[in-house]
């Protein structure tokens, strides 16, 4: 029953298990004592083996410490010595190139080349710089590493010869090849050779024929060189910079363009700005003077607007990358003040010279010229450094308006001061100082000159008014428009005319000269400025007044001084008065006394006494003559007729004849009337 009882089956069962198990326990708590026997065997072998490898393991890191400092030093040695071969073989480049220049003819192929070769002494420059800014470094690394191995003794006897050869090598490189290349070697060569090259260059850059331009108006001149030419100068200027060349770079650069703009101006042959000085500009004869100032006025504008302005450019873009664009402001202002001041002093002596009334014109043609220049001198003398010849520009032209303005002043002045107490001239023709002052003015009011003249004495009017002058007035209050600034200024010359006329007119003692030589005058006036500018100016009304009405009255007083009596003479009054037996010879006393002072009369005018040049002013006293002469001298023949012997005494129409041909007696031929054109030379030459 027991073998049958499921409860004691599984009890035996259990039992089994825990026997067996704790059998299994038994035998592993066996094995492990013996695993720990083996494992304290086993630490007792590993730290007798960390005992005998720990003083390799020290050498082995110390080993890498050494290879790493090695490393460090070497590397950048090599480094070194690889850019010594690289600067070595662009130095042989060098060489080549400058053999190519020399040999090459084709001007483009060698701009080319060129271009190159300067690129090329750039790499050499890079190079060289790199060498020098690592050397010192290498060197200083590589003493510490021999240094290290020395006091460390890290190294074998061979490795630590090897190092200590290597760091002598590299400083006596250092002391000696780097300084040599640096400044004794090809590329101080090869910046000798750029810096001759960059002076051809220089030079070969040539303005346009100055001569075409001195009669090219309007336009500028084209840029100076091709774009490959300045990119050629530009880089040849920034590598000799960088090279401490600069200084070098830019007296090279003064020197050359400055000659080749002189000399580009000298063609045109301006010797006459040898004589600057006002006495010896007052020494030259006049239509030298002339000549001169014309070529002047041609030759400042071309020197500015085409030769400056030109030089300008180029100075920029050679020039215009040193320090900050600062450098080539400078250098342009250099080149342009000589050139500057030769044109100033000579327009500065002109100024300056004596104030003759010829040189109005030429003083107002300067004026006209600087005041189309100032606007060029403003841009291309822009900034601080052209501030200096802005001044002198401006005061040149200061000088130019006074000088104008005293000319003018002095014009009236001289006219005024003319007042010789001489009587007119002796045939009572116009003298030649009216016909001077007339034309002078015509010509100043002509289109050419009058706006400028305006200019002057409005410019004269506004400096009075900022010294505290008071300027010209109309009525104390309102100023002068310009038009009665310049009206105000001619009425001022011609009323000194005009009393030099009446101071003459006051010392002729001939009754008949002195109303001929007035009519004459103020005819000529009249007739001169009517229909002109200068009528303009002075308004009609007063020509009529003051020359028209003055020579229609003095033609009247001359007829009646010169003819009148003679037709007195013809009176037939106080033959009505005689007895019948003394008519007779009274009439032929009448007659006789006609024909003497007829024949006076025409002898004087024959003999050009009596001249009356203006062909017009002539005829119609020819014609008023004849009408007042003739009529009288036929109604007393036919009157007296019966006590006449008609054969023996003129007829009529030889009176009229003989009165005709004294008015054709001492006529001046001309090459116009009286209204006619200017004639320039008479302006320019007279008084």
């Amino acid at each position: 029953m027991a073998s049958k009882d499921p409860t004691l089956l599984k009890l035996h069962s259990a039992r089994s298990d825990l026997k067996t198990l704790l059998q299994a326990s038994s035998e592993a708590q066996h094995d492990i004592k013996e695993t720990d026997k083996r494992f304290s065997l086993y630490q007792q072998s590993l730290s007798t083996a960390s005992r005998r490898i720990l003083p390799l393991q020290s050498l082995t890191m110390s080993r890498k410490a050494l290879d790493a400092r090695i490393t460090r030093a070497v590397s950048p040695a090599v480094e070194l010595l690889n850019t010594f071969k690289r600067t070595e073989a662009l130095q042989g480049k060098l060489v080549t190139f400058s053999a190519e220049l020399s040999s090459e003819k084709s001007q483009h192929r060698r701009l080319e080349k060129l271009v190159e070769y300067v690129g090329c002494v750039e790499e050499v420059k890079e190079g060289i710089e790199n060498i020098c800014d690592e050397v010192e470094t290498v060197v200083q690394r590589l003493q510490e590493v021999v240094e290290f191995v020395s006091r460390t003794k890290a190294a074998d006897q061979d490795r630590d010869v090897r190092l200590k050869d290597a760091l002598v090598t590299l400083k006596v490189l250092y002391e000696r090849e780097v300084d040599e290349m640096r400044f004794e070697g090809l590329l101080d060569q090869a910046l000798l050779h750029v810096q001759d090259e960059f002076e051809e260059l220089l030079l070969r850059m040539k303005h346009r024929n100055m001569k075409d331009l001195v009669h090219q108006h309007g336009g500028e001149e084209r840029e100076l060189g091709s774009e490959t030419e300045v990119e050629a100068l530009r880089r040849i200027s920034t590598t000799l910079a960088a090279n401490d060349c600069m200084d070098i770079c830019i007296d090279i650069y003064l020197k050359a363009r400055y000659r080749r703009a002189a000399k580009a101006l000298m063609k045109l042959n301006p010797d006459y700005l040898r004589t600057y000085t006002p006495e010896g500009i007052d020494e030259m004869e006049w239509e030298t003077l002339e000549t001169a100032i014309t070529l002047w006025i041609q030759h400042f504008e071309v020197a500015v607007k085409k030769v400056l302005f030109s030089e300008k450019k180029l100075c920029e873009n050679v020039l215009g990358d040193f320090m900050e664009g600062l450098v080539w402001p400078e250098c342009f202002i250099k080149i342009s003040d000589k050139i500057m001041a030769v044109f100033f002093r000579f327009g500065e002596g002109v100024a300056r010279s004596s104030k003759e009334p010829q040189k109005l014109f030429k003083l107002l043609d300067m004026f006209e010229s600087l005041e189309k220049l100032k606007p060029h001198i403003s841009q291309i003398f822009e900034g601080e450094p052209g501030a200096d010849i802005c001044t002198r520009f401006r005061e040149l032209e200061k000088l130019i308006i006074d000088a104008s303005s005293k000319v003018f002043w002095e014009f009236g002045l001289q006219i005024e001061g003319n007042i010789d107490g001489l009587p007119p001239p002796q045939d009572g023709s116009v003298p030649k100082l009216v016909r001077y002052a007339i034309n002078y003015l015509k010509y100043l009011t002509a289109a050419n000159y009058k706006t400028s003249m305006i200019k002057v004495l409005r410019t004269q009017q506004t400096w009075r008014g900022k010294d505290g002058s008071s300027s010209i007035e109309t009525s104390g209050k309102e100023t002068l428009t310009d038009e009665g600034l310049l009206k105000h200024a001619i009425s001022n010359v011609m009323e000194a005319l005009q009393r030099n006329v009446e101071s003459k007119r006051v010392c002729c003692r001939d009754k008949v000269l002195v109303h001929v030589f007035t009519m004459n005058t103020y005819w000529y006036i009249y007739m001169r400025t009517k229909n002109t500018q200068l009528g303009e100016v002075l308004g009609e009304k007063r020509m009529k007044e003051e020359y028209k009405a003055v020579a229609e009255e003095c033609a009247y007083l001359y007829q009646k001084q010169a003819w009148g009596a003679l037709v007195k003479v013809l009176d037939g009054e106080d033959v009505r008065e005689e007895g019948k037996g003394s008519v007779g010879r009274v009439v032929s006393e009448k007659v006789e006394t006609f024909f003497k002072g007829l024949n006076e009369v025409c002898d004087r005018h024959a003999r050009g006494v009596y001249s009356i040049p203006d062909v017009d002013l002539r005829e119609q006293m020819r014609e008023a003559t004849v009408r007042l002469v003739v009529p009288a001298y036929a109604e007393f023949l036919e009157c007296y007729s019966e006590f006449l012997n008609k054969k023996g005494y003129p007829s009529v129409e030889r009176v009229k004849g003989l009165v005709v041909k004294a008015f054709d007696g001492g006529r001046l031929r001309r090459k116009g009337s009286a209204s006619g054109s200017l004639e320039r030379d008479v302006v320019v030459r007279d008084v």
